[in-house]
């Protein structure tokens, strides 16, 4: 069982490390001080769905974080 979570820990943590990479730079500048920023964005379907799967991926990973971390699987 211990193997297990340590293999879907790693395969999460890599994911999850790609999924990041994905997703569009939002860096706003000067503009977000303001929050004038947003004021036009929206998000696109392939990006909300992008955001939905690196959320699930996150849960994932930390929940094999707290069983192995507090030794809750032998």
């Amino acid at each position: 069982m211990l193997g297990l979570i340590w293999t879907v820990q790693v395969i999460s943590a890599i994911l999850l490390i790609v999924l990041v990479l994905i997703h569009s730079p939002k860096g706003d500048g000067i503009a977000g001080i303001g929050g004038s920023a947003h004021l036009f964005s929206s998000q696109k379907g392939a990006e909300k769905n992008l955001n939905k799967v690196t959320a699930v991926v996150t849960v994932v990973f930390v929940a094999c974080v707290f069983l192995l971390g507090f030794g809750l699987v032998k």
